[in-house]
């Protein structure tokens, strides 16, 4: 009797762990909703960016703010002097544009080149649509910065060589959401030549879902240049400085 003991104990531990391998078999896993796959689906698949955010661009984006020498600013007390010198001018708000009512009016200026280019492109696309591009966010204070990375780890940093560029205040991010497919890649190919030409360093932000645009010091010589003047009348469209970039729009969606 004692010696089947063992054997007993055995026979009763093998026959419990195949009652739980046979319970894991048959545990019940709850199934996903089709709105959860759904969501989960339109993550992996809408963001697919032109533009996609880099190290590179931020280092490019740098080099051009050393390359004009702007300073990063500081303080709020800093924006000031830039705004009363003329240094940095309100964002362009009417027909075509608007401002994101929660952005902070202290923070609703750009560098004047940047404001060119806000007119063209917002512009071009009421053309187009018949709707607004909208800002959420332009200059930035270091001070801003900062408070900003507490609650964004995905905003960058507030110094060193891939700091912010809106610390310069030649940089806009231009709303992205609610956009349709052929309005993003209207957007998409209007800035693509002038990436080409280094008038702006662009990225397609995914957390934010914003067109992030560094606007080079270059773009006010370029567009004046592109302006038709009395004497240039003849055959060129007297609607903006960009006719290239807009037939490039028209075909390529």
């Amino acid at each position: 009797m004692r010696a089947s003991l063992p054997k007993i104990v055995l026979a009763a531990l093998l026959t419990l762990a195949m009652c739980v391998q046979a319970f894991g078999l048959h545990q019940y896993v709850p199934a996903q909703s089709p709105h959860r796959k759904h969501r989960l689906h339109l993550r992996r698949t809408r963001w697919n960016p032109v533009f996609r955010p880099s190290r590179d661009s931020l280092l490019r984006q740098n080099a051009e703010i050393d390359r004009l020498e702007l300073p990063r600013i500081q303080n709020q007390a800093e924006l000031d002097r830039l705004v009363a010198s003329g240094d940095l001018v309100s964002l362009p708000e009417g027909e075509t544009l608007r401002i994101d009512p929660q952005l902070d009016p202290d923070r609703r200026y750009c560098r004047p080149w940047t404001r060119d280019f806000l007119q063209d492109l917002s512009g071009a696309y009421f053309n187009e649509f018949h709707d607004q591009i909208q800002v959420n966010s332009a200059v930035r204070t270091v001070q801003v910065q900062k408070r900003l990375r507490r609650h964004n780890r995905n905003a960058a940093p507030e110094k060193g060589e891939t700091a912010s560029s809106h610390l310069a205040g030649i940089t806009v991010d231009i709303q992205r959401r609610g956009m349709t497919r052929e309005q993003i890649a209207w957007m998409q190919a209007y800035m693509m030549p002038l990436k080409e030409q280094g008038l702006i360093e662009p990225e397609e932000e995914r957390r934010q879902w914003v067109f992030h645009v560094a606007v080079s010091g270059s773009y006010g010589d370029w567009r004046e240049s592109r302006t038709p003047t009395s004497a240039q009348t003849g055959n060129q469209s007297s609607d903006g400085p960009l006719p290239e970039a807009v037939a490039i729009n028209s075909t390529e969606q």
